[in-house]
């Protein structure tokens, strides 16, 4: 019987290591976020094909970009502006089926050049749950308590 109890007492210890670390795999590794971005205020949110009121946009993106700006006026720590001339950082999405990217450009460089910061996932700009947004968070954060 004591045998039985302390293979079940095993067992249960590895269970809970084994969920622990899969708890959440798309927010387990945040990549370093540049720190030229620690004092950014104003954010616009787009796709890589367009806005959200571009008629040619796919509905996926739209969505996406829909999904992106509530996380961040519920983060509230950053204000969503509509015109990318007003931001401190652009941040450009796009949603597929097999993959969702965020990507964040810094805006006074223009959204043309390379990304400073990039993240990808599936499933991972859905509404209601953005866990992308929350590693852009977890790294906008780190760099914040830096200054």
């Amino acid at each position: 019987m004591k045998r039985f109890f302390f293979l079940a007492a095993i067992l249960t210890v590895v269970a809970m290591i084994s969920a622990a670390s899969a708890s959440n795999p798309n927010t387990a590794n945040v990549p370093a976020f540049p720190g030229i971005l620690a004092n950014a205020r104003y954010i616009y949110v787009a796709a890589y094909d367009g806005d959200q009121f571009n008629p040619n946009l796919l509905s996926e993106d739209r969505d996406a970009i829909g999904a992106v700006q509530e996380a961040i006026q519920n983060w509230g720590k950053l204000t969503l502006v509509y015109r990318p001339s007003e931001a401190d950082i652009v941040i450009l999405v796009t949603s597929r089926p097999s993959e969702d990217l965020l990507a964040v450009y810094d805006a006074h460089q223009g959204a043309s050049g390379n990304f400073l910061w990039r993240v990808m996932g599936r499933g991972g700009l859905q509404s209601g749950e953005t866990p992308l947004v929350t590693q852009f968070e977890k790294g906008f954060e780190s760099v914040q308590g830096h200054k």
